[in-house]
């Protein structure tokens, strides 16, 4: 939590990943190390730092600090007064905080063990992934894949693929890529294969998993295909299953656990797709108009969208502008701006 000038600027939660035996002295000491030794850090660390109690190096922690920062920086655990109050606040705060975080996982939690009934696993799903695509009418084609564990997702995880060398618009044939390097060198790491691999498609998309794992070697995974259901309604999807020699299609009830946890992934997976589509697409309509002006080179290029801050700009500037750019001649300048204004 923030105070600045007796002011609250504001606050956020952290959730470590720390050993089972770990003190809490210890998780203290380690995050404030690494919160605030970060290079982007330096000029905000504060004058003093409240913690509710003594914690490991403490000395060594204020010595490491202070040079980080180049003035003298305090780690203090007697609050007293105003500071007790704030200290107070932010305990509370991040007890409520850990509440809502342990039930949220409690809730995916108790997903899982329906999804295990569901589809008869021998034990509780260990690792789930989920594949999406996103493109423009075939521009810019994104795939993900978001990983989530019995906690919920894993974002350290989280991968994203630009497709290429395939027919706009082919999403079997994007679906199939993205798996291939997905899973190609996961033989050598088996433990990171999924026990649940999700797939947001129908029977096509589902058929494009199931060769990709057969020609890796890959087996022992629960297949599922998320085929959207009338108007792309939640709730009505149909789920297309494969297992080995087991392949057939459910509908569950809108209500299941164990479809919120299914669309749980897979709207994650859309999300992280589309994030990555648009920020490609967006990359490639910056350039792409420069691209087909002949002697306008990588640098040019990057020099004028530097000099006019985008191409939104550049389209507006006037023949003049885009010569007084070192580098560009009249005659260049014309043929910039006939061919942005084209």
């Amino acid at each position: 939590m923030q105070v600045r000038n007796g002011r609250l600027l504001g606050g956020k939660a952290y959730f470590p990943r720390v050993p089972v035996m770990q003190s809490e002295a210890e998780v203290l000491s380690a995050f404030i190390a690494q919160f605030y030794l970060q290079a982007e850090m330096q000029h905000t660390i504060p004058e003093e730092i409240i913690v509710p109690k003594k914690i490991e190096d403490q000395d060594w922690l204020m010595k490491a600090l202070t040079e980080r920062a180049q003035r003298k920086i305090k780690v203090s655990d007697k609050a007293i007064g105003e500071r007790r109050k704030w200290l107070v606040l932010a305990t509370e705060n991040a007890k409520q905080i850990l509440v809502t975080h342990l039930s949220d996982k409690q809730v995916f939690y108790k997903q899982l063990e329906v999804l295990q009934a569901v589809f008869h696993l021998g034990s509780l799903p260990q690792r789930l992934e989920c594949f999406d695509i996103s493109h423009s009418h075939g521009e810019a084609t994104v795939a993900a894949c978001v990983v989530f564990d019995q906690k919920g997702p894993r974002k350290m995880d989280y991968r994203r693929f630009n497709i290429e060398g395939i027919t706009p618009g082919d999403d079997y044939a994007a679906i199939k890529q993205a798996l291939q390097r997905r899973y190609r060198n996961f033989k050598i790491h088996e433990e990171n294969l999924p026990d649940i691999l999700l797939i947001d498609g129908g029977k096509g998309q589902l058929k494009q998993a199931e060769q990709v794992l057969e020609e890796l070697q890959i087996s022992g995974i629960l297949l599922i295909g998320i085929a959207k259901g009338m108007g792309r309604k939640p709730g009505l999807e149909t789920l297309f299953l494969s297992k080995g020699d087991f392949s057939s299609f459910l509908v569950l009830p809108a209500d299941s656990l164990a479809l919120h946890a299914i669309q749980q992934l897979r709207d994650e997976a859309h999300r992280f797709a589309l994030t990555g589509h648009r920020a490609r697409r967006a990359k490639k309509r910056r350039t792409s108009s420069l691209e087909n002006i002949s002697g306008i080179g990588k640098k040019r290029r990057r020099e004028l969208l530097r000099q006019f801050g985008g191409l939104q700009a550049l389209q507006s500037a006037s023949a003049e502008d885009i010569a007084k750019i070192p580098g560009i001649s009249e005659t260049l300048a014309k043929r910039i701006y006939f061919a942005l204004k084209g």
